[in-house]
């Protein structure tokens, strides 16, 4: 179908920001409360997946009336077609082997190789799951509203690379407020250090333009990104890793990215939407420049 039906940004990422914002403040505040009480452990945690998953409650509530954007959804989701081999192969082990990667040129600047051991840990806790439950959920949870919905109304109107930077620019801003929330990973992060920190933001370029890449390769399947996410969470979490291997990661996934842009120049570059059945056969359709 053709993608400028997705024609409200604005209203979209205003709430997709707010709501979430308000609840995480909030969590964070009680995360905070000494000396700290269950009630305020469940009622922080209850506010923590609610603020997670408001962007795909708004994103349902934008598409659901619509009868073209329910099929489009439904499809998206539960029709696996369009995901050949070779993108599925990138989608399920690229995140696994660029921190094998970066984890071997570590090597080169005198870090372990303990690094290659399996966790005894995880970086992270949460109070309602275990850690390893919401590296699952909540990439599930996410990508069920930017790629249902967020990345789409953005792309209607942007070129695929304009719509990646914005989107990446704005994915990286809408996690701060989980720094201020006790023991959650962000805020165990800036703990580690401002370039551990640094790094966090920026590699979320070069994730979401990876991402991007391969979710309007598969015609805007929706279990693509989904996947990516879960992968990128879970590999960087079931290693020993040194923080600067991360940064070593972020690194190669940049040069990864240049690679794509140069390659696939008129498939980021072009100003035109496709709808999901003309993109694969390479038919453009034209859209303005703007965003209302």
């Amino acid at each position: 179908m053709n993608i400028t039906k997705y024609r409200h940004p604005f209203i979209f990422y205003v709430l997709a920001t707010c709501i979430p914002w308000s609840m995480w403040f909030t969590a964070a505040y009680l995360s905070h409360i000494t000396p700290a009480g269950n009630i305020y452990t469940v009622a922080g945690g209850i506010l923590g997946i609610l603020g997670v998953s408001a962007p795909m409650v708004t994103a349902f509530i934008m598409m659901l009336p619509d009868p073209e954007l329910r099929k489009d959804l439904h499809r998206r989701i539960f029709s696996v077609k369009s995901v050949k081999p070779a993108y599925l192969s990138l989608t399920i082990f690229l995140m696994l082997a660029s921190i094998l990667a970066a984890q071997a040129v570590s090597l080169l600047f005198g870090y372990s190789i303990d690094q290659f051991a399996f966790a005894k840990s995880f970086s992270f806790s949460y109070s309602l799951f275990p850690a390893w439950v919401m590296l699952f959920i909540a990439p599930l949870i996410e990508e069920l509203a930017w790629h249902s919905y967020g990345t789409d109304c953005l792309r209607a109107r942007f070129s695929l690379f304009t719509t990646s930077l914005i989107f990446a620019v704005y994915w990286a801003l809408w996690h701060i407020p989980l720094s201020f929330i006790k023991d959650y990973y962000h805020s165990n992060l800036v703990e580690t250090g401002a370039l551990y920190s640094l790094n966090f933001l920026v590699s979320v370029i070069p994730f979401v333009f990876i991402m991007n890449w391969l979710y309007y390769k598969t015609d805007r399947n929706i279990l693509v990104p989904i996947v990516f996410h879960i992968t990128a969470g879970f590999f960087n979490e079931i290693f020993a890793t040194h923080p600067m291997s991360k940064v070593i990661q972020t690194g190669l996934l940049l040069g990864l990215t240049v690679f794509l842009l140069v390659k696939e120049r008129q498939f980021f570059f072009d100003r035109s939407c496709e709808d999901s059945s003309e993109q694969l056969t390479g038919k453009l359709m034209p859209v303005r420049e703007g965003m209302i």
